[in-house]
């Protein structure tokens, strides 16, 4: 193969894969190298060289120069000073004596031998550019199309990478549909040798955090703070949130005009009820504000440091509505205060109090 030839594929190469070519270069030079080693059963020290401009290849022998060959297990990289000082003078220890080797038919020979060293290289440096262009994503909301499924997962495609969507991480009782959008909340991300695994999910609470983020911008530019998320995935979620400008609503913004952001959110959420909970730096008001849409409670903190926890008071009607169906809503109240909350009613609490 000649010098433009090959400079034309090493280019078509770099264009297609969109490498770096520097990258592309070491992984030609290193293949090049052993396929003369290979072909010329050689077992000296073999560097090749490439011209970025013609493509043309150089394939150099090289020898270290040593005081004696002496217990050298390798003589083949080496020369002993005496018979280097042969060649010439001025050589010292340590000197590398280089030879050009390139044979006349080399060019062809090598690039055919060293394909699939090169391109086990060049698959490398794709999935080292993926894990670039992706190790920032994680914990953070996705857009991709769904483009396969399997018995236990949906295959999300966002663009030079697939994220994997359990079925047990979606939201329960939605359905996917192949080539749609979906968004998807990036849990984590790791190296393996088949390249990157990116797991995702529209279960996680994270999930809901970064659709508030990203319908709210008064919470991207700091103007709103999102303490905490609590979320049971197709049910209720919880967001305690607070202001930092007296001048502006934490809720209201959060449900906009007309109620569309909060209602994108909830559509995204396929229905799921959420509670916006302002966030209070008083214990007892931020356990009420959390076990809505219960009304009119009242709360006792009773261990603030250990164990945390928590006494709710609340009348018969409001009762049910702090428990919430199936104890749901005083779990997440729990979750999202980091209190343990015993409710009671002012009845109950006589009756103990008259045992």
């Amino acid at each position: 193969m000649e010098a433009k030839e090959f400079k034309k594929a090493l280019d078509a190469i770099v264009k297609e894969k969109d490498l770096d070519l520097e990258i592309v270069l070491d992984a030609m030079k290193t293949a090049l190298a052993t396929a003369y080693k290979k072909n010329f059963n050689e077992q000296a020290d073999i560097r090749v060289s490439i011209s970025e401009d013609t493509g043309e290849i150089r394939v150099c022998k090289v020898t270290t120069v040593v005081e004696t060959l002496e217990g050298v297990e390798n003589i083949e990289s080496v020369i002993s000073l005496e018979e280097a000082e042969e060649l010439g003078e001025g050589y010292k220890v340590g000197d590398e004596i280089v030879e050009e080797v390139t044979p006349e038919d080399f060019g062809r020979v090598a690039v055919s031998v060293a394909k699939q060293v090169v391109m086990q290289k060049i698959r490398e440096a794709e999935r080292n550019n993926i894990m670039e262009e992706f190790q920032d994503k994680e914990n953070e909301l996705m857009i991709g199309f769904l483009a396969m499924e399997d018995v236990r997962n949906y295959y999300v495609d966002l663009g030079k990478a697939r994220a994997i969507l359990p079925k047990s991480e979606i939201i329960p009782g939605e359905t996917l549909v192949m080539g749609n959008s979906v968004k998807v909340y990036i849990t984590k991300i790791e190296t393996t040798p088949k390249g990157p695994l990116i797991l995702s999910s529209r279960k996680h609470y994270g999930f809901v955090k970064r659709l508030f983020e990203s319908e709210v911008p008064e919470l991207a530019d700091g103007t709103l703070i999102m303490h905490a998320v609590a979320r049971e995935a197709g049910v209720r979620s919880k967001v305690a949130i607070s202001s930092t400008n007296s001048r502006v609503d934490a809720i209201g913004s959060c449900i906009g005009e007309k109620g569309q952001r909060i209602a994108n959110i909830i559509n995204e959420l396929g229905g799921e009820k959420v509670d916006l909970i302002l966030y209070s730096d008083v214990p007892e008001e931020y356990i009420a504000s959390a076990l809505s849409p219960a009304k009119n409670v009242n709360v006792t903190i009773i261990d603030d440091k250990k164990n945390k926890e928590a006494l709710a008071i609340a009348d018969d009607e409001n009762l049910s509505l702090a428990i919430g169906k199936k104890g749901i809503n005083i779990k997440l109240a729990s979750k999202l205060t980091k209190y343990k909350i015993n409710i009671k009613t002012l009845k109950e609490i006589n009756e103990e109090i008259n045992k």
